[in-house]
């Protein structure tokens, strides 16, 4: 297993997600705890020692699969990572409470790793405002040694990094941010990396497959890839694209099954770096996947839980997507067949919910309704 130092620590350079869980049925909220135990198994024989997770996750339930996989192994032999959910503003009056049922969620006493979760536009004035005082009260559980370092997550614009830096760069040790060889352009990743330089702040990548859509390339652009490695796998690409970022120093990825976790354990147990020609075709190829007409959903499914109407959103976006680029050619009674009435765009009542939690700051109303005019 490939590892990076973080302040005397070795920590594994993969990172076990727990936002993507295997679940039963297919019901994004009843983990498959049998397999999420076996999955840690093997991740802590292979040397994955960095877990993290969160308290949206899997409808709440992701940190009690996690803390109970995790209870059977000594405390010092893996770091756990957990994040305060800001990004819910209802939220923000409750980081003590939340806090310490993390902490027995977890089955821990402390949380190796703590994060400010996705500091963004609508929620960075609550996260700084000191009516709620969420950062007093981490640096106070920091202080009491209930969290060992304190960073963030950010999926907000630049303007908001440097907002958030700048009031609390001084007390912040890592941040994570979604990176990949389409975002390394397309969401100002470059410019991210860069923004955290005289901050000393290292880099948590996250989605470094953007929710799947980088392990699912077309056929053409699978193509030009294997002509330039034919043996290595296609996700291994977007690993070693942000393993090539010299302040990157934790690559997470949310993991459903053994099969996935086997192929990552695989692409993160030996050094193959990049040709600066193949990081270069990467970006190119990054650009020419940016499709202007589809919305960059990474099925973090935030938004299910906040749906009045229990619409799962990231499948009725992927089918917007997928309608959008059919160009006429989208078949709506195949498609539609198994989602019920009151579960497709029509049922959305326009509520904005959804909005508010979405970290990709995706205008989802408004799909809804164009999607169901298209229909």
């Amino acid at each position: 297993m490939l590892r990076k130092e973080f302040q005397g620590k070795q920590l594994s350079l993969l990172g076990l997600g727990c936002m993507r869980l295997p679940v039963i049925n297919g019901d994004d909220a009843v983990v498959d705890q049998a397999a999420v135990e076996e999955m840690v198994a093997l991740a802590m024989e292979q040397g994955v020692n960095y877990y993290d997770t969160a308290w949206a996750y899997h409808g709440g339930n992701s940190e009690r699969a996690i803390g109970k996989a995790l209870s059977a192994y000594p405390r010092d032999k893996f770091y756990l990572a957990d994040k305060f959910p800001g990004f819910d503003l209802e939220n923000m009056s409750k980081v003590q409470e939340i806090f310490e049922e993390q902490l027995r969620k977890c089955q821990v006493d402390y949380f190796d790793f703590y994060l400010f979760h996705n500091v963004c536009e609508a929620n960075i004035d609550g996260y700084l405002d000191p009516h709620y005082g969420v950062m007093d009260y981490l640096l106070e559980q920091k202080k009491n040694g209930r969290i060992r370092h304190l960073g963030f997550s950010c999926h907000g614009k630049l303007p908001v990094l440097k907002r958030f830096l700048e009031a609390y760069g001084e007390h912040l040790e890592f941040c994570q941010l979604q990176l990949n060889y389409i975002d390394w352009t397309y969401r100002d990743g470059k410019e991210k990396v860069d923004m955290l330089q005289p901050y000393h702040i290292p880099v948590w990548v996250m989605e470094p497959l953007r929710g799947g859509r980088l392990a699912r390339l077309s056929e053409t652009a699978a193509a030009v890839l294997r002509a330039m490695a034919p043996q290595r796998p296609i996700p291994a690409w977007a690993f070693r694209f942000v393993q090539r970022i010299p302040s990157v120093t934790m690559i997470l990825s949310g993991m459903s099954n053994l099969a996935q976790l086997q192929d990552n354990l695989a692409t993160f147990s030996v050094e193959d770096p990049l040709t600066q020609q193949e990081w270069d075709r990467l970006l190119a190829l990054g650009k020419e996947m940016t499709d202007p007409k589809a919305l960059a959903c990474t099925s973090c499914r935030y938004c299910t839980s906040h749906c009045p109407q229990g619409l799962d959103i990231p499948h009725l976006l992927a089918i917007y997507n997928e309608a959008r680029r059919a160009d006429g050619g989208f078949r709506v009674p195949e498609t539609f067949a198994e989602i019920p009435e009151d579960k497709r765009p029509s049922a959305c009542i326009g509520c904005h919910s959804c909005e508010a939690v979405c970290p990709q700051q995706l205008k989802i109303a408004q799909a809804m309704a164009d999607f169901n005019a298209m229909l």
